[in-house]
């Protein structure tokens, strides 16, 4: 059965937005990152490093700064001594809870499935 010229369009259009979305979120350390700031909803540069094991420093300023331009992330300097930098989800990278949400569960079913525990 072949698609309709009207199908294929839209399928072009959903495929375009399935890597529009891998852009943004791809990577090794972008959705571990959001995972860890969704999962606390507020957290230091330090809290995301222990979080997010094996990232250096460099690299996750790196993607913080990917995540801040995507607007996923919101960076706010607090004004204390030493000064400490707070990271929080915007109402944009909110949108991407239920997807977290989803990849924790599969993950989980996942290993149980793989490794047994």
């Amino acid at each position: 059965m072949e698609c309709k010229p009207l199908e294929k369009e839209l399928h072009k259009k959903e495929m375009m937005a399935v890597q529009d979305s891998m852009d943004v979120l791809s990577g090794k350390w972008k959705i571990s990152i959001i995972s860890s700031v969704c999962y606390y909803n507020k957290r230091r540069f330090s809290d995301i490093l222990n979080d997010v094991v094996g990232i250096s420093n460099k690299m996750l300023s790196k993607e913080l700064k990917e995540l801040e331009v995507n607007q996923l992330i919101k960076r706010t300097v607090l004004d204390t001594q030493p000064i400490t930098v707070q990271y929080e989800l915007t109402d944009h990278g909110k949108t991407l809870q239920t997807i977290i949400n989803n990849l924790t569960d599969w993950g989980m079913e996942h290993r149980k499935k793989i490794i047994g525990s």
